[in-house]
């Protein structure tokens, strides 16, 4: 399985030095919703601390949570993406301390400064290619538990 990237971390410093120029501290208590599925994606957010639930709904009643986000752990990445909705829903499980970034800023920069654009694309890419892989791995591992009941 591939490994957790942390966007932060990964940037070179001076590329982390320039985004974090256009960040801002905020917080969630626990139990708030952060965004829902199909809103408009216009930021995203870096969390210092706390825990995140993505969840997807899949009745009118009931989401599943198909992933959990900590400290370091990037939160949002259809901003990049149109047609900028958010795929799934996020709660804060916990309290929440993170970093917020708008999107139209932060593609700004990215525009003047295309090393930097590169360096966040590729990191988000790498961070999509985790998730993807771990949401597989549980969907495989919740389709052998159906089947292994079925049988």
């Amino acid at each position: 399985m591939t490994k957790a990237t942390k966007l932060l971390t990964a940037l070179p410093p001076p590329q982390r030095r320039r985004l974090m120029t256009l960040a801002r501290e905020v917080s969630f208590p626990e139990d708030s919703r952060i965004f829902e599925a199909g809103g408009r994606a216009d930021r995203f957010w870096v969390i210092r601390s706390g825990a995140v639930s993505l969840d997807q709904q899949v009745t009118t009643v009931q989401r599943v949570v198909v992933a959990s986000l900590g400290a370091g752990d990037l939160l949002g990445w259809s901003w990049l993406f149109p047609p900028y909705h958010w795929d799934f829903g996020a709660e804060a499980f916990s309290p929440v301390r993170a970093y917020e970034f708008q999107a139209q800023p932060v593609l700004k920069l990215c525009e003047e400064d295309p090393a930097l654009g590169l360096s966040l694309v590729r990191i988000v890419a790498e961070i999509l290619a985790h998730r993807l892989e771990t949401t597989r791995v549980k969907l495989l591992e919740q389709y052998g538990m159906h089947r292994r009941r079925a049988i």
